[in-house]
C-alpha cells in the first residue's frame, strides 16, 4: 500500500527466518506467527543480556497488541522486521512494528508494554537509564495512528 511505512523508518531493524513449520494449509505463514515475529522485535529492545532496561525487580508485560494484517508472508525467507518507540509513559511505552518481506509491508502492529514490580505485578516507572535509552528509538517518523 502506499502510505505504509519502510523499514528505514524504524529505529531497531533485525530480522527472522521463516519455516516451513510456519505455513498454513493455504501455503502462507500462519497469522500467529506473525506475533513471534513482533516478538523477535521487541527482545531486541527490551532484553538486552548486556543492559538490560528493566530496574531490578522488574519486568515487562504486553497490555495491548493491535496487528494489522496487510499483505501475506511467504515460505521459504526471511522478514525483517522494524521496530520504533511511539510514546513513551511513566511505566508504560508504545511500540510500533511494522513485518517487511522483500521490501513489501506484510503487517503493522501497535503494541503497549508495561513495566511492572516483579513481586506486587503493579506497573513501575522506568528509571532513568531506561527513559533514556528509550528515548532515543523514538523515530521522528509519522505514526500509523496519524495516517
Amino acid at each position: 500500500m502506499s502510505n505504509d511505512p519502510a523499514l528505514h523508518d524504524f529505529a531497531v531493524r533485525s530480522s527472522d527466518k521463516i519455516r516451513y513449520a510456519d505455513t498454513d494449509r493455504q501455503g502462507h505463514v500462519n497469522n500467529a506467527v506473525f506475533a513471534t515475529f513482533l516478538e523477535t522485535g521487541r527482545v531486541e529492545i527490551i532484553y538486552d543480556p548486556h543492559a538490560p532496561l528493566a530496574e531490578p525487580g522488574s519486568e515487562f508485560v504486553i497490555a495491548r497488541l493491535e496487528l494489522d494484517l496487510r499483505a501475506e508472508l511467504r515460505w521459504p525467507g526471511t522478514v525483517q522486521i522494524g521496530t520504533r518507540v511511539a510514546t513513551l509513559g511513566k511505566s508504560s511505552m508504545s511500540l510500533e512494528q511494522a513485518l517487511f518481506q522483500d521490501g513489501r509491508c506484510a503487517a503493522l502492529a501497535s503494541t503497549v508494554i508495561v513495566q511492572i514490580d516483579a513481586q506486587s505485578r503493579r506497573s513501575k516507572p522506568f528509571g532513568e537509564t531506561a527513559r533514556r535509552r528509550l528515548g532515543a528509538l523514538t523515530t521522528a517518523a509519522e505514526s500509523f495512528a496519524e495516517k
